[in-house]
């Protein structure tokens, strides 16, 4: 992971790190080309669930659901695209989970896959500029805080069904 500019403010990162039993390849497909299979149904951007989530595979393309009823809903874009290693992805969904389109008010989500062994991976996860959400973004951030270990969960559970563990706030880099 990059380290923080000296202008971010550390209050507004949400950090999570997960062990799993699998390859990073695989880590990666499932994080990645499988969202809408592993993502909570209750959290969708639309007025109805989700069909699908896709999170298209290039820098610059989209990250969007698909309600049940056919309509897409961003949620962001990627930023940058480098298969199994990481993705970085622009989360443009405000302090009331509504879609802005302005990137500069937009924070990011930059996951990277490191490949401990043959099938083990440690994902770090970090969900930085949080700020740029503007008023309101102390209670967003700590809303995810505690919301991303039950979608992030979710993935593990999906890439790794052997997995119980929890992710943790262990600092990028380290062994949680």
């Amino acid at each position: 992971m990059s380290h923080l500019p000296a202008s971010a403010a550390p209050s507004a990162v949400v950090n999570k790190t997960l062990l799993l039993n699998c390859s990073r390849d695989h880590a990666f497909r499932v994080f990645t080309q499988n969202m809408g299979r592993w993502w909570p149904a209750t959290h969708h951007v639309g007025n109805v669930p989700f069909r699908d989530i896709l999170i298209e595979p290039r820098t610059g393309g989209r990250w969007y659901e698909i309600s049940a009823e056919g309509t897409e809903g961003m949620w962001g874009q990627v930023l940058k695209w480098d298969p199994p290693r990481r993705v970085l992805l622009s989360w443009h969904l405000d302090t009331t989970f509504t879609f802005n389109p302005d990137l500069a008010r937009a924070s990011e989500l930059d996951i990277s896959f490191h490949a401990l062994g043959e099938n083990e991976v440690r994902v770090e996860f970090e969900h930085r500029h949080i700020e740029r959400h503007g008023d309101g973004y102390e209670k967003l951030r700590d809303m995810l805080d505690g919301g991303w270990v039950g979608v992030l969960a979710e993935f593990a559970k999906l890439a790794d069904p052997t997995t119980s563990t929890v992710p943790s706030n262990a600092a990028p880099g380290s062994a949680a």
